[in-house]
């Protein structure tokens, strides 16, 4: 049987011609961290301090010993790097062992009766780009940083929400592996299922030392009380196992997920082996356990009267996808552990999200992402990593590339979670929009990666998920890239230069990428930055805002639709959270109304990789955002919205869910004194997984441009709120309010914030963490009419008074 051996302890990292102990996995910065040599990247302006890291060498170095090299009772010991972070040069005893050029891949060298000191030297990220940009030659980049010469996650060097803090080190596990005869050196598993009948083809290739090159082997694999076995013929096999009555995996809402454990076990047969003959003696080699689930994912991409679809089928079944982009949860990608992983992905799933897209200028996650992603019935969309820059296909890189893609394609692909595979970040818009054609002039930048390569590498290796060229992608250079008619779209044009309304202005086929900024919570901005006066434009505040002109585009957003508030922080902070939420509820509530038209949207994004202004829902440091209980909200399998229409305001009820929807609506106009003017009731049946439409009866219509009425609707908890005008033309009455704090089954942590409304409060917010940092609130914003009451779960403020929490109570006001 293989033995394994991790190697976490024993090394160190050279420092100046000092040794620093060393953490693996993690990097040179988080050694410098530990050591205090290094000030926090995250905190104040010290990106600017710590930007030389990632322009020097780093060696690591450890003993590897003769107990550990020993292999008596092994014929061959292999050292095993799952991640190198990048450019390194790898020695032991002063011998050359190899070198590796790529983030993204793991390495394996025969280090078999050898011991020694161990060294792995890292070259500057830059030196190793530039290095091999004086053989490709230059090619277009969105940013400033030469990301695209070097296999390394593209955000390490900055991004619009990212810091640039360029690592090194030895980002993922270290092992010895000792074995003899045989090994697994790759088990790709293709699980498919044909009604409730399941289907596991384990192809596995195998490296056999010089002893066992003649020797017998067997392949036995089991799942769910189904065993098969199968002769290992040179270096390869086949064993297939017919599973009946399979449960189907199905994304969160739709079903639920069970897994299966798939266990396969290479054998020393000992002897050949007769036809139907079980060997006597097998000797156990290798083993190879994962988890599996049961369904069929297509994706439908037929031409309709609207131009041509990007619709999900899971199990036969069509599904608006409710969907947020994922960046790496921090810059320093060693520190986030299962545990992180499975918090956010959790906090991910609780806002009603049923798909996460990897994003192409990050990494192929840890498996601990995906097994969480398995667990919640979390669909995954998985970029290649290629993102926002034209990527030469010469070599080196195009080695790279190819070896990179094969292993993560079968790295990844038991997970039943992952439902398809996408050559690019808007890389093939970018070569159509960004005037990249001319700098080109006929030299390579990723065309023949995205339409080539990497859909031969996926229709080789995995032909039961779907390939998409890029995102945005109209599926050929017969259409924009970025049409709206045509496969995936990235709406930008509203967050950069317009208003979120005009989100209202088309209907794409699929929105893979839209979003609107905030700034992070006020816990959040307190701890980053330490001791500064917090203003928009306080210098702190300004370094952790990394969009072009983001500021500008915040205070825009905001004056849109409100005074902008000179002075006051405070304001400003609540007035840009309340638009981010708005914001992006606008375009999935439009978009939401149009399905089956319209078959997903995909939020830029939920999380954060350090304190920053940014899109995200998840702040930095892991607290909401508004827009979290937002997403929850129009996330939810129902949803009720007033939409414009072609005569007026519409009434429109989604219906995700598979059961009818029996629902009575009353709808409301209302006047800003609160009053009634006039009210409907409706009893509606929505039936499962439409979308009803209906005109808002003329009598409670709210005049046009009227600034004293408005048209509540309600349906069981669910409320939409329609102003003929915008917030700062309209005539708010001046918020009144009452607040009784109650503690909850005498447990002091957790209280119940009650508030009774005198008048209209619009987008009332308690924001938690202004009362402790760690303290959080159950809801988000809400609309209340005069007279009405709503409670609010606080946890982990214990001792907090009336006082406080209306301090951190906020609501739009008169203009």
């Amino acid at each position: 049987m293989k033995d394994v051996a991790q190697l976490t302890e024993g090394w160190q990292l050279s420092h100046e011609g000092t040794l620093l102990d060393a953490r693996v996995p993690g990097c040179v910065h988080t050694d410098l961290l530990a050591a205090d040599l290094i000030p926090d990247p995250f905190l104040g302006t010290n990106e600017h301090d710590v930007a030389w890291v990632g322009r020097q060498p780093w060696a690591y170095r450890r003993q590897l010993t003769g107990e550990e090299a020993h292999t008596a009772a092994y014929e061959r010991t292999d050292l095993v790097f799952e991640g190198l972070d990048t450019a390194a040069t790898l020695t032991l005893d002063g011998v050359e062992l190899g070198r590796t050029r790529n983030m993204h891949r793991s390495y394996r060298f025969d280090v078999t009766g050898r011991t020694g000191e161990l060294n792995v030297t890292f070259t500057s990220a830059y030196e190793e780009a530039e290095s091999v940009r004086q053989l490709t030659g230059d090619r277009p980049n969105v940013y400033p940083e030469p990301f695209q010469y070097i296999r390394k996650m593209a955000a390490n060097f900055g991004w619009d929400w990212g810091p640039t803090v360029v690592t090194a080190g030895i980002w993922r596990p270290v092992r010895l592996e000792r074995w003899s005869t045989a090994r697994l050196a790759r088990v790709r598993p293709l699980v498919t299922v044909d009604g409730t009948r399941g289907r596991v083809e384990l192809h596995l290739d195998v490296e056999r030392t010089a002893a066992g090159a003649d020797r017998p082997l067997l392949a036995r694999a089991a799942v769910a009380g189904v065993t098969a076995r199968a002769e290992v013929l040179g270096d390869q096999a086949t064993v297939v196992l017919d599973v009946p009555d399979v449960r189907l995996w199905w994304p969160r809402g739709h079903g639920e997920q069970p897994l299966y454990d798939v266990e396969l076990t290479l054998l020393d047969a000992g002897e050949p082996l007769g036809v139907g003959e079980q060997p006597n003696t097998a000797e156990q080699l290798d083993v190879w356990q994962r988890r599996v689930g049961f369904r069929t994912v297509e994706l439908d991409r037929s031409a309709d009267a609207h131009g041509s679809g990007f619709t999900f089928v899971v199990n036969g079944e069509r599904i608006f996808v409710r969907g947020v982009n994922w960046i790496p949860d921090d810059v320093l990608p060693s520190r986030v552990t299962p545990e992180r992983y499975r918090t956010r992905l959790e906090q991910t799933a609780a806002a009603n999200v049923d798909l996460v897209r990897i994003w192409g200028g990050g990494i192929y996650e840890d498996e601990a992402f995906y097994d969480v992603c398995d667990e919640l019935g979390l669909m995954v969309w998985q970029d290649f990593l290629f993102a926002c820059a034209a990527y030469p296909e010469e070599q080196p890189l195009r080695g790279e590339v190819e070896a990179e893609a094969r292993e993560n394609v079968v790295r990844l692909m038991p997970h039943p979670s992952l439902v398809l595979w996408n050559g690019n970040n808007e890389n093939l818009w970018g070569f159509r929009d960004w005037e990249w054609e001319e700098p080109l002039a006929g030299d390579s930048w990723g065309e023949g990666y995205y339409l080539g390569l990497l859909p031969r590498v996926v229709a080789e290796l995995d032909p039961t998920r779907a390939y998409t060229a890029g995102s945005p992608w109209s599926g050929s250079w017969d259409h924009h890239p970025n049409d709206p008619d045509h496969g995936t779209y990235h709406s930008w044009e509203a967050w950069n230069r317009r208003d979120y309304s005009e989100y209202l202005a088309n209907v794409p086929r699929f929105v893979a990428e839209f979003g609107w900024q905030a700034p992070p919570a006020l816990a959040t901005l307190r701890r980053a930055l330490p001791g500064e006066r917090l203003a928009p434009d306080s210098p702190g505040m300004l370094h952790h805002q990394k969009a072009e002109d983001g500021n500008g585009k915040l205070n825009r957003g905001v004056e849109r639709h409100f005074a902008l508030p000179e002075g006051d922080f405070d304001r400003w902070h609540y007035l840009t959270q309340v638009v981010q939420a708005r914001a992006v509820a606008a375009g999935i509530e439009h978009w939401r109304a149009h399905w089956p038209r319209c078959a997903g949207t995909v939020v830029w994004q939920i999380n954060d990789c350090w304190p920053v202004s940014s899109w995200s829902a998840i702040d930095g440091d892991g607290r909401l955002k508004p827009l979290h209980h937002e997403l929850r909200r129009v996330y939810a399998d129902r949803l009720l919205t007033l939409q414009p229409g072609v005569d007026g305001t519409e009434l429109v009820l989604s219906n995700l869910a598979a059961e009818p929807w029996d629902t009575d609506v009353t709808l409301r106009l209302l006047r800003t004194d609160g009053t009634v003017a006039a009210r409907v009731s409706l009893g509606l049946t929505v039936p499962g997984r439409e979308v009803l439409r209906l005109p808002v009866p003329p009598q409670v219509q709210p005049a046009a441009g009227s600034a004293k009425e408005y048209l509540v609707a309600d349906a069981e908890d669910l409320r939409a709120v329609h102003l003929p005008v915008r917030d700062k033309e309209f005539d708010y009455p001046a918020p009144r309010f009452d607040i009784a704090v109650e503690t909850v089954g005498g447990d002091p942590d957790t209280l119940d914030v009650v508030v009774s409304a005198q008048t209209l409060v619009r987008d009332l917010l308690l924001q938690a963490d202004r009362l402790a940092p760690r303290a959080t609130a159950d809801r988000g914003l809400l609309t209340l009419l005069p007279g009405e009451r709503t409670r609010i779960r606080v946890r982990g403020a214990a001792g907090v008074g009336a006082n406080a929490i209306r301090a951190a109570l906020f609501c739009v006001e008169p203009a």
